[in-house]
């Protein structure tokens, strides 16, 4: 079993320094060493991307480690989804997430995709300049327990307001969270348009979501 061990830490070592071949190499000696795909993700690949989320939550790390470190990432879980599916195991939770109308700046929301996937949510990007009704409906469609909205601009900040106003309009606002963030949102802001969370980063929004998603 302790072979097992040093595997997962390499594989979770090998994450943090962004080498996709060699964690997609282990995860694979891993699988067929018969280590459960479960066990590889929790303790190898989403164990990996917590520590380097709490690195660049503290500045110990930047953008592109995370970038990096996501992709080897994504090589792993590659390899695990349909051993997962299989398994019969479940996303932690799920988020419609996407930057508003009118604004095109996607490194934030991609790194806060990043940190959620790295917490084992399912999380739907709808990408940039989405309108209101899109977040809803995917939400609605999706039974997602979240919509998380990006914003860049003072100027598209108001859609944030719209998106909270069609998740009324459509008799879903109970159902589900919405979560703001981007460098102009602000908590007195998230607060005025009746949104349900602000958080100031991408590590401190997957964290939240997380306990949205599993309270």
């Amino acid at each position: 079993m302790m072979e097992h061990r040093e595997l997962l830490e390499e594989i979770c070592t090998f994450l943090q320094k962004g080498r996709a071949k060699n964690v997609a190499e282990l995860v694979q000696q891993a699988v067929d060493e018969g280590i459960s795909a479960e066990v590889i993700l929790n303790d190898a690949l989403l164990k990996g991307m917590g520590i380097i989320g709490e690195k660049f939550k503290n500045n110990e790390v930047y953008v592109p480690e995370v970038l990096i470190a996501a992709r080897a990432m994504n090589q792993g879980t590659a390899i695990l989804k349909p051993l997962l599916a299989s398994d019969g195991v479940q996303a932690v939770g799920k988020v419609v997430l996407g930057t508003v109308r009118g604004d095109l700046h996607d490194i934030g929301k991609n790194l806060v995709r990043m940190m959620m996937e790295g917490k084992g949510l399912e999380v739907i990007d709808l990408g940039v300049d989405v309108p209101p009704e899109k977040f809803v409906e995917t939400a609605k469609e999706e039974h997602a327990q979240i919509i998380g909205l990006s914003a860049l601009l003072t100027t598209t900040m108001v859609e944030m307001k719209n998106v909270v106003d069609a998740a009324v309009a459509a008799g879903i606002r109970d159902n589900v969270t919405i979560m703001v963030g981007g460098a102009p949102v602000t908590d007195a802001f998230c607060k005025s348009i009746g949104a349900d969370a602000y958080t100031s980063d991408a590590t401190s929004a997957a964290e939240y979501a997380c306990k949205v998603c599993t309270a």
